[in-house]
């Protein structure tokens, strides 16, 4: 009997860490309802309300710390999607891509205010630049009109983008489904053409 119990506990699925049950939970109960409070956080994370307080001093201080995960992650998407990318027209794309099947994670995010803080909007502010910085290039290799101004672009990829993650989000496009829609839309708009005829 007592092999069989030191098996059975060897084959338990492992515990999270408090902090990363919390923050695991977190994401998938705001993914579903930005309103849910702390206390079902707390429950969905299999930890009392003291604990989730010791860890995160007020909601704001978990939604910052979900924001710099869901920047981390979308970072990493990002970088593994543009190795061997040859073109900033083609980072573009393979971008959407990469975060468009992130949306059911973190797409909460751009609908949930996230408190002023520095070093977040820092982080932010990096996204931003290194985003204008693909429009740019991707305006010199003809990808974009160059009279339309950078920052629209920018603007557009970004609104497109959470576009995309509501669609995925409501049942009306594949990831696959949403990223052309979306990369459609910033490239060529969504006039008819003769070849949609």
């Amino acid at each position: 009997m007592t092999h069989m119990r030191h098996i059975c506990l060897m084959n338990a699925p492992k515990r999270l860490p408090a902090r990363q049950a919390i923050l695991e939970a977190a994401f998938d109960i705001l993914g579903r309802d930005t309103s849910a409070s702390l206390a079902e956080i707390a429950i969905g994370a299999g930890v009392g309300r003291a604990t989730l307080h010791r860890q995160f001093a007020s909601r704001e201080d978990l939604l910052r710390a979900l924001a710099y995960v869901a920047i981390e992650e979308m970072d990493t998407a990002t970088q593994r999607a543009c190795e061997g990318v040859e073109s900033y027209g083609d980072a573009m794309r393979v971008c959407l891509e990469a975060l468009i099947p992130l949306g059911d994670r973190h797409g909460f995010i751009a609908r949930v205010p996230v408190a002023e803080n520095k070093a977040l909007s820092a982080e932010f502010a990096r996204l931003d630049r290194e985003t204008l910085e693909m429009v740019d290039g991707a305006k010199t290799e003809g990808v974009f009109a160059s009279d339309i101004p950078s920052g629209w672009i920018v603007q557009a990829y970004d609104h497109l983008l959470c576009a995309a993650w509501e669609s995925v989000r409501a049942g009306d496009a594949t990831p696959s489904q949403a990223t052309r829609l979306a990369w459609r839309t910033l490239t060529k708009g969504v006039e008819s053409s003769l070849d949609d005829i």
